[in-house]
């Protein structure tokens, strides 16, 4: 499992289903570098279990990542042609219909793996010959990727652990005011809520008054 947090996000071009229903052939998450903030998650496929409710839970949440002018992109290792038949079918079915943020198609594992969120690894066999050993799926991963393609968080969560769609906007909340501020942010901070300096007085003056 990578540690990704302080580096560059890896670079992909993939093709994506962008709009609930429109199949590109070449998206990269280099559209947002030096204008967004970038939330990019995995899961381990569709049609599944745990997976709907998590891509159904950002879409709730989009307008709230939207006005922190934060994009949110999915990825998952299958095919585009069954992201776009996911997003068609109507939730009641099993479906996401009605999501609109791009899903990434990543069939060949090679973004999942430059994450470090593959759920398996290829090894040689004694013959010489590649084998996958595995989960050819992702593990839930999340990365908060900042204007300059920096990672600044990640989580990564077994496959029947759903994530937090709150705690992720607490994080960018967290990142645009160290940014715009300069100060830290302490443990369970919200937006709103004090923060501190980065030094023992800072530290020791918030602690008297909390």
């Amino acid at each position: 499992m990578s540690i990704l947090v302080g580096k560059k996000a890896p670079k992909f071009n993939a093709t994506a289903v962008i709009n609930g229903g429109t199949i590109v052939s070449d998206f990269s998450l280099d559209q947002y570098l030096g204008k967004k903030d970038v939330i990019f998650f995995f899961y381990p496929a569709d049609f599944t279990f745990v997976c709907p409710t998590e891509l159904i839970a950002f879409q709730a949440k989009l307008d709230e990542f939207q006005k922190r002018d934060v994009a949110v992109v999915a990825c998952s290792t299958d095919q585009e042609f069954s992201h776009w038949k996911w997003l068609q079918t109507p939730k009641n079915e099993g479906g996401i219909q009605g999501v609109n943020y791009p899903l990434v198609a990543d069939p060949a594992n090679t973004i999942a793996e430059n994450f470090g969120v593959l759920a398996g690894s290829y090894e040689y066999t004694d013959e010489g010959e590649i084998t996958f050993v595995g989960t050819p799926q992702a593990y839930r991963g999340l990365f908060l990727i900042d204007k300059d393609g920096v990672v600044q968080h990640q989580v990564v969560n077994n496959m029947p652990l759903g994530r937090s769609v709150d705690e992720a906007i607490r994080m960018v909340d967290a990142l645009q005011f160290f940014r715009e501020n300069g100060e830290v942010c302490p443990a369970d901070w919200h937006k709103g809520e004090k923060a501190m300096s980065a030094t023992q007085e800072g530290v020791a003056a918030y602690l008297s008054q909390n």
